[in-house]
């Protein structure tokens, strides 16, 4: 297959997924293979929070239509422009996702199929419905797909080289057990964002969907804030406060009962909304339910602290106060060329 090829069967999923809406669903009679899918994959995502009680429909449904926006041609076009695929020499790559929020690894998948290799795929035990799933939609467009698509019921084997994605713990296993392979291994990350106290309502609404979209499970999720001497947290949780319902979810609740009674039991001091905690603390991983504040004395100094930590972070959010930042509201969003933990994927895999 070309690339053009390859390209145009990711541009048809990608409108295939824009029909399942964060609210609702609309068939669309132009989209390829529906009538065999549609009602199949709405049925899915009726399913998933009995597959992981995390993968509520409104969290599926809001990684469903941020592929939906990110598979466009355009994106893809602008992505995949500053690449050579020509001399790739088709391999089998495995790849071992998390199942930390739906879809987690599905960038990882796009990487291999588009750059011409083989994917071979170990699912997490508690996500094994919604990226095998696509994958059988992308075969119904394209049939020469199925000798590119596996996924492995046990261990990995046969593999040329691995994409792994775990905890700090499973990446020193996967260290261990993948060191005659090239590999990309992934560990924890967490994502901040730096305050001035300058930052409009609207932007600290926009960080509550930072903090709690999927529930603050991501890599992505902001987990701790940097914040000036003297800031005013009133304008903080003024910016959480339209996400109070998320204690409704009893996983999340349980989280936040469990997490705070250990606070307060090794008498932290902490500031409470009765949905979500913050504490003063120098770690980036806050539990689920909690977020971790530190005060800075200096920006400068404090942009340096963040440049050598940067194997800690996964993204920075602010008002343009740091370098190469994002806005708030767009960690969940990353476009198809940002990479987890800033590695190059396709160059990566180009160059095997």
């Amino acid at each position: 297959m070309t690339l053009e090829q390859k390209k145009n069967i990711f541009i048809e999923l990608g409108k295939f997924l824009s029909q399942f809406s964060t609210t609702e669903s609309h068939k669309n009679s132009l989209v390829l293979q529906n009538d065999f899918f549609f009602d199949a994959f709405q049925n899915l995502i009726q399913l998933s929070q009995s597959h992981n009680g995390w993968y509520t429909n409104e969290n599926v449904r809001f990684s469903i239509q941020s592929w939906a926006e990110a598979l466009t041609e355009e994106n893809l076009n602008q992505w995949l422009a500053a690449y050579d695929f020509t001399n790739v020499e088709s391999k089998t790559i495995g790849l071992i996702l998390a199942g930390n929020i739906p879809l987690v690894g599905f960038h990882d998948f796009l990487c291999v199929l588009i750059s011409g290799h083989k994917v071979l795929v170990k699912t997490a035990s508690n996500d094994q419905h919604l990226l095998p799933f696509l994958a059988k939609y992308l075969i119904a467009l394209e049939p020469r797909l199925e000798s590119y698509i596996t996924f492995a019921e046990g261990k990995l084997e046969n593999f040329d080289a691995v994409i792994a994605t775990g905890s700090n713990n499973t990446a020193r296993y996967f260290d261990y057990y993948f060191k005659n392979k090239p590999s990309i291994i992934r560990k924890s990350r967490n994502s901040v964002a730096v305050l001035d106290g300058s930052e409009s309502k609207e932007q600290m609404v926009a960080l509550g969907e930072d903090v709690f979209r999927y529930f603050g499970l991501g890599c992505r999720n902001v987990s701790k804030i940097f914040i000036p001497k003297g800031y005013n947290f009133d304008a903080f949780f003024n910016g959480m406060f339209p996400y109070q319902d998320i204690i409704k979810y009893e996983k999340y609740a349980n989280n936040y009962d469990y997490n705070k009674a250990v606070f307060l039991m090794s008498n932290f001091a902490l500031l409470d909304n009765e949905f979500l905690t913050i504490k003063e603390d120098t770690s980036y991983a806050s539990p689920i339910s909690s977020v971790f504040y530190e005060y800075y004395d200096d920006l400068d100094n404090l942009k340096t602290r963040l440049l050598i930590e940067s194997e800690q972070i996964q993204c920075v959010v602010s008002n343009n106060l740091i370098k190469n930042s994002i806005p708030f509201g767009t960690t969940q969003k990353p476009q198809l060329w940002d990479y987890a933990d800033n590695v190059d994927t396709i160059a990566f895999l180009i160059f095997l």
